[in-house]
């Protein structure tokens, strides 16, 4: 049986352990702080100097800090502060007052830095907009009238899941897009059929970048083509299509979840926050961070909010979006200047895309809303400021990691990771395929992001196999790279990705982080097998034969799963 939701007092107690241990981490720093400064004589040219620790395995205690401390307190704000303090801490040698400036003002490191960041500044303005959109979309009454549509065609909560897998596969442009728009339409039915919110955002982070990872017309297709390397004599997106059949995890995640979802199989602490959602609490904690304050009954919150509306009300919103978003990512690529709508999404700014395809998006909303009589100015007004406080919790989060991120390029983890890969490239072959995956699941892990994990392993792997008979091997390892930094971003607390498929399904991140990661680490198992047979058999054949890893790497998830389910349906049994 699963766990019975915590009382209050039990929440309380936690708590102060909590606060306890944050408290000593604290006081800890702090001391070092100023113990290291005392020790460290004479002024310190920010501009002249190298961390002592510079491009070594210290460079991954920041991030790892920031991650075992979300996983331990719970607390995912203070974890990425402290993360950020001890980075800042190793950047400066021990110096307090270069520190602080690191910590703040580094130059595309530093907080204020990061937020003065065009490119970043675009995707948290695209997160309010958003945000917006969806208070307009339940303020009009539009959430409400779908869940009613939906709850008329969609019996079960099976159907539910799977109507959510199928939309995020639909959505493959962009993952930020897809975690926000699939959270923002699904959410009211996954809610009606008592789905926790943990396993939505499983849902909808699995068919993120895993979808996104294997569409040739997406900004990570982009991504992936732009960091091939311009003098070494290969196609980027040539590469990429060649790359898909040997995506094993992108491939084995999709599988997993509808194969998880049409046998009802859950494990972990999901089967728990699962369990709890059938008796009404969608949440397990009671972290509510986009609910009102005293909200004990979630599940038909989002949709008896608003007005009785029409489907319309949201079909239309979403649909305007769907189509701005993709037409400002083209104009932003130059498709109106002549370039063919694959290079156009190929030289996209995703950022700047999605925000006019957002703000184009509220401006046809208004006038729509305000056409109808739908919404008074008044009432559409008031949800902006409703829009911009539902979005504050992963504006914060994603500011937070990009500082975090920043130490960590600081202190040179990336030439770390790229120096040892560089150095074992030659003498292991065979495994690279596997270390490859390895390493980039590492990286992205730390780091947080996917797209700087591609462009510092790519060259790599592209300098390794160099020549046409290596052409085989050359595909299989740089979708190892693609798999993994996937992976990592599957798994991380500190991934965009996976802080926006929080957002979307409105779930607590570090519940949404915990529920998935025994899920995540078992399709990167599996994708692991698919890379050693891969590799081996690619270097022992120099031909294409390797793609046979496909079926089998698919065959031995089933089996694992299979496996899993027998093993939970053992332990049901034996509570009963």
């Amino acid at each position: 049986m699963g766990k019975k939701n915590i009382s209050h007092e039990e929440e309380v107690r936690r708590y102060r352990i909590r606060t306890k241990i944050l408290t000593v981490i604290g006081l800890t720093v702090v001391a070092g702080l100023i113990v290291a400064t005392f020790f460290t004589q004479g002024k310190v040219d920010p501009e002249s100097y190298e961390p002592a620790v510079y491009a070594t395995v210290v460079a991954v205690i920041p991030p790892v800090a920031a991650i075992a401390l979300a996983l331990i307190t719970k607390e995912v704000y203070s974890s990425l502060f402290f993360g950020i303090i001890i980075g800042a801490l190793l950047y400066s040698n021990g110096n307090l007052e270069l520190g602080l400036n690191t910590m703040l003002y580094k130059e595309e490191a530093g907080l204020i830095s990061k937020l003065s960041d065009s490119w970043n500044v675009g995707i948290l303005v695209f997160l309010i907009l958003l945000g917006i959109i969806v208070a307009l979309m339940n303020e009009a009454g539009g959430s409400k009238a779908f869940g009613h549509w939906a709850s008329k065609h969609i019996k079960t909560k099976r159907g539910a899941q799977l109507a959510t897998v199928v939309l995020g596969v639909l959505i493959f442009v962009d993952d930020y897009f897809n975690c926000l728009t699939v959270g923002s339409v699904m959410r009211p039915i996954t809610d009606r059929h008592q789905t926790s919110r943990a396993k939505l955002a499983y849902l909808i982070d699995s068919t993120a970048a895993p979808v996104c990872i294997i569409a040739p017309v997406s900004s990570w297709a982009a991504a992936v083509t732009s960091s091939v390397p311009e003098d070494s004599g290969i196609n980027g997106f040539s590469m990429f299509l060649t790359t898909i059949p040997y995506n094993f995890y992108a491939l084995t995640t999709i599988l997993m979840i509808l194969f998880i979802t049409a046998r009802k199989i859950d494990f972990g602490l999901m089967k728990t926050h699962e369990k709890n959602a059938e008796k009404g609490d969608l949440f397990t904690t009671s972290a509510r961070p986009y609910g009102e304050p005293g909200d004990d009954e979630p599940v038909e919150r989002d949709m008896s909010k608003g007005k009785e509306g029409h489907v319309i009300d949201l079909v239309f919103p979403i649909v305007v979006l769907i189509v701005c978003c993709v037409f400002g990512m083209v104009y932003t690529g130059g498709f109106f200047e002549g370039a063919s709508f694959i290079d156009a999404f190929a030289d996209a700014d995703a950022s700047k895309g999605l925000v006019f395809g957002s703000m184009i998006t509220l401006l046809v909303s208004f006038s729509f809303f305000m056409i109808r009589g739908t919404l008074s100015f008044k009432r559409f007004m008031e949800c902006v400021a409703k829009g911009f406080r539902l979005m504050t919790a992963p504006v914060l989060i994603l500011a937070l990691a990009w500082t975090l991120s920043g130490m960590t390029n600081l202190l040179g983890l990336k030439i770390f990771v790229a120096d040892l890969v560089g150095g074992m490239a030659s003498s292991v072959q065979m495994f690279l395929p596997l270390i490859i995956f390895v390493v980039a699941l590492f990286l992205a892990f730390a780091t947080g992001t996917s797209w700087g994990t591609f462009a510092i392993l790519i060259p790599i792997v592209c300098n390794v196999f160099a020549t046409p008979e290596t052409a085989h091997m050359l595909a299989i390892s740089i979708a190892a790279c693609l798999a993994g930094a996937v992976c990592g971003d599957h798994c991380s607390p500190i991934s965009d990705t996976t802080i926006m498929a929080s957002a979307g399904a409105q779930s607590d991140h570090v519940n949404h982080v915990s529920t998935q990661l025994p899920y995540a680490l078992t399709a990167a198992a599996v994708s692991a097998v698919g890379f050693l047979m891969a590799g081996v058999i690619g270097y022992l054949t120099e031909s294409n034969i390797a793609m046979l890893a496909l079926p089998v790497t698919l065959a031995v998830l089933i089996i694992t799963l299979l496996v899993i389910e027998k093993k939970e349906n053992k332990k049901e049994a034996k509570t009963e």
